[in-house]
């Protein structure tokens, strides 16, 4: 009995909520009428709530502006919902307009239009309400679309997120783009946290309610910062967070997914109509190091005055050292699997007390020694992890590949598992290691061992005596030779392009002349910007795409993907003459295209509009260019 009415009070104080979050939201706000607009160079640049709570327009981001919804906070707003949040940057001259013919829509200084809102019917008004949702109202004053529908990263008071639906995180605290983390509410009732590119199974997941349920479940969060999994009759599941005793007390909530992979819920206190005092109420998990792929590949987290640090594993350098989430890559020639005696080319380092998610290929009950061993004579194995029994002398081995996804180092944890990792005796770079001085508890490797180091010494001595006669009346007729061929391929702009085989391989600075310093962009996408620049003293013409820093699968596999990219020839084709690799720069080399992309002729204005029949052969020809790739080249490539 004292059940069923505990049961019956929560359910009605859920409903209070709701009826009390459709008060607050009635149209008593600022009406946004048709042919309205809103522009980042003059006034206004946002449509503010009727308390002037919430704003809605362009705020600043990575040198442009983007569209979208920010709590007025101070010193800095607090940006709570960005549409086309993938989208880049747009210029000062754009506009966003309510139009007359009822639809929300962005339009660029390059007369492109993007739509902000889709509804199933035209527009008659829209509204930026002080709940933080901006709403598109029909001519009956009913809402056809509103932006708590659609959220990004972050779900308000009196806002739910359905089964089905997801929230990612940004990128940066200043890029809104998606980023490496999402918040899935399940249609299995569960509410689980992940790396941003996994799959739906509990192995990636690296928080979850444990709220599976027969029926579909709903997060909401009410106006007093109670934060509840309900299901479709709005009775009770789960109590994540039980909120505020005071409802008097002015006070916005707020649940983000923040881009470390954090939940938090904060609670903003309203100190005047510009300042909000905010604090974290709750979050999950509690620990940085819990979240998978905090650090990125190859590296480990680990907490140090219980903040969160990222570290290379043994063997590998940071790919940034500015920024230590992009993960990590090897510092020495990888030699395995190729019929030497494996053992003289590696060392095996030790570190205690590591951990990490990733399943391994091999797992045995053997003794520690016997797994350092092991995995040292498997020409596969990378990193060895041996994990103490307590009923046996023989513990558990369980040998892995690279990349490691999830690691980490618990400081305070007993030693009861040790890593043993494979680091080459040649490193790629020597004496740099971009993990001194920062972790006090952090394992001194020995790269080298003295015998390794007097063979290769005496080796290479022996192979310059030999050498040193022969280079001496060789070496200038070389050198004169192909000073004479480079000159010459200059001359005559190929540079061995024209082997269907072969690409050039450019040089950082080459292309950062070409480019004039990548002044002249001719656009962006997702995997990074395209620059216009000239080749062989000005005469050709080339389009260079600068790739984002990532992890990539390294050198060897670059070239041979650039090698396959190389060798299809289509009249349909933009054709790939080159690239660099040159340290972590990834740079590619295209044909230039003198009448632009497909996408400006078809969508920009009517002075370069297309007939029909000249749209039908474009789409053939396209349609032929992608049978190539898929069918006709010698490599073929699903697009």
């Amino acid at each position: 009995m004292a059940f069923s009415a505990y049961f019956f009070i929560r359910t009605l104080l859920f409903i209070s909520g709701i009826t009390n979050a459709a008060q607050q939201q009635h149209p008593q706000s600022k009406s946004i009428n048709l042919g309205s607009s809103l522009s980042p160079s003059k006034k206004p640049s946002s449509w503010k709530s009727s308390l002037g709570r919430f704003e809605f327009g362009f705020y600043q981001q990575d040198g442009g502006f983007s569209v979208g919804i920010w709590l007025v906070t101070f010193p800095d707003n607090t940006i709570v919902w960005t549409a086309n949040r993938d989208d880049p940057p747009v210029s000062s001259n754009a506009t966003l307009a309510l139009t007359m013919d009822g639809k929300l829509i962005l339009r660029t200084e390059e007369y492109e239009s993007k739509t902000i809102a889709i509804s199933s019917e035209p527009a008659s008004s829209a509204s930026m309400l002080d709940s933080g949702n901006f709403v598109l109202y029909n001519n009956q004053s009913n809402i056809i679309w509103s932006s708590f529908n659609f959220p990004t990263d972050t779900i308000l008071g009196n806002q739910s997120l359905y089964a089905g639906n997801e929230l990612f995180s940004r990128i940066s605290e200043t890029n809104s783009s998606t980023g490496r983390f999402r918040l899935n509410m399940q249609r299995d009732g569960n509410l689980v946290l992940y790396p941003t590119n996994t799959i739906d199974e509990y192995t990636e997941a690296y928080w979850f309610s444990n709220t599976v349920s027969q029926q579909q479940l709903h997060l909401y969060l009410n106006n007093t910062g109670r934060l509840l999994l309900v299901d479709n009759s709005t009775s009770i599941i789960e109590v994540l967070h039980s909120g505020s005793l005071s409802e008097n007390i002015p006070m916005i909530q707020r649940l983000t997914l923040g881009h470390d992979g954090i939940l938090r819920l904060y609670t903003h206190y309203l100190v005047s109509e510009v300042a909000y005092n905010s604090s974290v109420r709750w979050k999950v998990p509690e620990d940085f190091c819990d979240v998978k792929s905090f650090c990125g590949l190859n590296s480990y987290c680990t907490l140090y005055d219980d903040q969160p640090r990222c570290r290379c594993l043994p063997g590998t350098d940071f790919l940034d050292p500015n920024q230590m989430s992009s993960g990590c890559e090897r510092n020495f020639v990888d030699e395995r699997c190729k019929g030497m005696n494996i053992s003289a080319e590696y060392n095996m380092t030790s570190m205690e007390k590591m951990t990490w998610y990733d399943y391994p290929y091999f797992r045995a009950s053997i003794t520690e020694e016997e797994c350092r061993k092991s995995c040292l004579e498997d020409c596969e194995c990378d990193v060895a992890l041996y994990e103490e029994s307590i009923n046996d002398e023989s513990g558990y081995c369980m040998k892995q590949k690279l990349p490691l996804k999830s690691a980490r180092r618990d400081l305070k944890d007993s030693p009861s598992s040790k890593a043993y990792f494979k680091t080459g005796i040649r490193n790629i770079t020597i004496g740099s290691d971009n993990n001194a001085n920062l972790d006090p508890a952090k394992p001194q490797v020995r790269i080298t061992s003295k015998k390794a180091i007097i063979l290769i010494l005496v080796m290479a001595v022996g192979f310059v005596t030999c050498s040193c006669a022969f280079l001496a009346f060789s070496g200038v007729f070389i050198i004169k030779y192909q000073v004479l061929k480079y000159e010459w391929l200059l001359e005559n702009g190929s540079l061995g392009l024209t082997d269907e085989s072969t690409l050039r391989s450019f040089s950082y600075n080459e292309l950062k002349k070409a480019t004039n310093g990548f002044k002249e962009e001719l656009g962006k996408g997702s995997f990074g910007a395209v620059y216009k620049g000239t080749l062989y003293k000005g005469e050709k013409l080339v389009a260079v795409k600068r790739l984002e820093k990532m992890v990539t699968e390294g050198e060897r596999e670059f070239r041979a993907e650039m090698h396959v990219i190389g060798r299809t020839h289509h009249k349909n084709l933009v054709r790939l003459l080159g690239y660099c690799a040159e340290d972590s720069k990834r740079l590619l080399v295209y044909e230039y295209m003198s009448n632009g992309s497909l996408a400006d002729i078809l969508f920009r204005g009517p002075e370069r509009s297309l007939g029909w029949n000249e749209r039908v052969r474009i789409a053939l020809d396209v349609a032929k260019g992608i049978l190539y790739l898929h069918d006709e080249c010698e490599a073929p490539i699903i697009h």
